[in-house]
Formats: C-alpha cells, sequence, structure tokens
C-alpha cells in the first residue's frame, strides 16, 4: 500500500485546462489541481457567474486563474480554448476534458439536431482540443478525459447517443497515447459512475435507482473524480487507459 508520500502529485507551477470547469466534476478538478500547486483556466458557455467563482476560489489558494468562454460545440472555440490558455498563462501542461452534453431518450426519437449536438461537444470538441493542445503542450504533459461508466455497462435503455459519444474516446485517447508518447506526453481516460451534481443529483427522482446499480449503494462525489483526475496528472507511466470511478458500475 502506498503511503502518502508515495502518493503521484502534481508538480508545483504546472498550467492546467479544464474544460466545462465552471460546476460539478470540472470546477471540483479546477480545485484540486490548484490545491497541489496548478495554475487554471476554466472554460464556460453559460455559467459565467459560476466560473468566476472558481476563479477567485483558486487565488485564494495562492494560485493563477482564468475563466474563458468556450463552447465545445464551436469549432473554433474548441481549439481556441487552448490557444487562450497559453496566451493567459504562458504555457499548457495538462489538459482535462470535461465538457460535455447527455441527450437521452428512445433511440427512435433522437433527432438528427439531437445526434450533431451530441457528436459535436462530446466527441469533436475533446478532439480538437486535443490536437490543440498537442501542438501547444509542453513535452512530458497529460491530456486526461473524462467518459463515463456508460462505455463499460449500459444499464438500460435511452442511452444509446450519449453511451456512443463517450465511447468514442476511449479510441482518442488510446490513438493519442500511441501518437504522442515518444514526447513523455500521457493520455488516460476517467469514467465516472452516478455522482452527486447538480445535473445528476444524488436526491432526483431517479437517485435511488442509479445508487442501486452500484456495488457499493451510493453516488460518488465529484471530488472522488477530481482526485483520480489528479493522480493521473502526476503519474508519468500510466497512459493508453480507462479508470472507473463508479462505485462498481461496471461490476
Amino acid at each position: 500500500m502506498n503511503s502518502p508520500a508515495n502518493i503521484v502529485k502534481v508538480p508545483s507551477g504546472k498550467v492546467a485546462l479544464v474544460t466545462g470547469g465552471s460546476r460539478g466534476i470540472g470546477a471540483a478538478t479546477a480545485l484540486r489541481l490548484a490545491r497541489e500547486g496548478a495554475d487554471v483556466v476554466v472554460t464556460y458557455v453559460n455559467g459565467k457567474e459560476a466560473a468566476e467563482d472558481v476563479v477567485r476560489a483558486v487565488e485564494a489558494l495562492g494560485r493563477r486563474a482564468v475563466a474563458l468562454r468556450a463552447d465545445a460545440a464551436d469549432a473554433e472555440e474548441a481549439a481556441g480554448a487552448v490557444t487562450g490558455a497559453v496566451r493567459a498563462l504562458g504555457r499548457l501542461d495538462v489538459l482535462v476534458n470535461n465538457a460535455g452534453v447527455g441527450v437521452l431518450g428512445p433511440v427512435e426519437t433522437l433527432s438528427l439536431t439531437d445526434v450533431d449536438r451530441v457528436l459535436a461537444v462530446n466527441v469533436r470538441g475533446a478532439f480538437l482540443t486535443s490536437q490543440a493542445a498537442a501542438s501547444h503542450m509542453t513535452d512530458g504533459g497529460r491530456i486526461i478525459t473524462v467518459g463515463t461508466c456508460m462505455t463499460q455497462r449500459v444499464p438500460g435503455p435511452g442511452g444509446t447517443l450519449y453511451a456512443m459519444s463517450k465511447a468514442a474516446l476511449v479510441g482518442l485517447t488510446k490513438a493519442l497515447a500511441r501518437e504522442l508518447g515518444g514526447r513523455g506526453i500521457t493520455a488516460n481516460i476517467v469514467h465516472p459512475g452516478p455522482i452527486d451534481t447538480g445535473m445528476n443529483p444524488a436526491d432526483g427522482p431517479h437517485g435511488p435507482a442509479q445508487a442501486a446499480m452500484t456495488a457499493v449503494g451510493r453516488f460518488g462525489t465529484a471530488d472522488e473524480v477530481a482526485a483520480m483526475i489528479a493522480h493521473l496528472a502526476g503519474a508519468s507511466y500510466v497512459t493508453g487507459a480507462e479508470f472507473s470511478v463508479d462505485g462498481g458500475h461496471a461490476a
């Protein structure tokens, strides 16, 4: 068992970009990385005030922080988040592809608009941000993508589009690991299970059923997912791998 001294930490002074970092897992990740010594850029679409709250919380920890408006569904803005982060804080060491949307429902009811929106944000946005990061990131950088437990196990109907979009990120992660490994850049993906956030509260109407699908019988917290992301932001010999933070949802 590792002692606390052996737990991997993010080297102090690194710069991290967390897409969709104004709330939930993204906000928790930004704060966790800042506590470990990183300066942080977060992106948002509509949550400007929430993003600014994250910036203030990071600054209160003694780190630099910037909030940038960037819609992952917009190809120019998705890539531009990386150049904006480098322009604001001078470099990029860690990219966390967290921005995502979910449209659930019977497959025959999903519209082309639904398909285009989900794929634009979850797949194209993550690809373009990673592509831009590959050009700007320092050697030894880290790319960490947030997937979903539904790539491991789809427990019921209605998740076709969402599961498909997140499954594509597994292929992206493994390919990035191979392509960028020579520069010491790692790429990994984290699959959260039911996580207690504003978008999916544990006390919501579907909370008990989701909790019952896990082995531990409860929702996870955003901080628990952020802890895994922070570990991967510091680890140098872990790449091309999938990590479930799902309470045994896939067991």
